[in-house]
């Protein structure tokens, strides 16, 4: 399972709630990765204008407002697609068969139109709502303590 949308979310979340810039190393201590794959997730993020790094200056900002980056185009940056891809259709059906025949035009179909349906909801939430729910969520379980590196 391809992970690099929720390691992007992580990371723009701690790179927007932190009070200074951070760079590839800090922030993959805190995703549990290395930095060379938070560097590549960084510059497709640059790329899509969400964030960039600062000359002269270790570390990364947001480029724009959280309210104005849906999930949908942090998902189109990381994965560097136009549309969002979840099922895939096995390779060899058997033509011979009625069901072998028809299945890939049908399922291509239904898995399309849920696509669809999955990007029209990323389109309307956002980093915001995300930083948000961060915030609620160690409110309620952490009573609003921070957790050390």
């Amino acid at each position: 399972m391809d992970t690099k949308f929720s390691a992007a979310l992580h990371m723009l979340i701690l790179i927007s709630e932190s009070e200074t810039p951070m760079n590839s190393a800090q922030i993959a201590a805190s995703v549990g990765t290395n930095a060379s794959y938070i560097r590549k997730l960084t510059t497709r993020l640059s790329k899509a204008e969400i964030i960039e790094g600062r000359r002269g200056i270790s570390g990364f900002r947001l480029i724009r407002e959280p309210e104005k980056i849906s999930l949908f185009d942090i998902y189109t940056s990381v994965m560097e697609t136009s549309t969002l891809h979840l099922f895939d259709i096995h390779q060899n059906p058997n033509d011979a068969c009625i069901v072998g025949h028809n299945i890939r035009p049908v399922l291509n179909g239904m898995f399309r139109d849920m696509e669809e349906r999955v990007e029209k909801e990323l389109s309307g939430i956002t980093l915001a709502d995300c930083i948000n729910n961060m915030r609620i969520y160690i409110n309620e379980h952490d009573g609003g303590r921070e957790k050390t590196k």
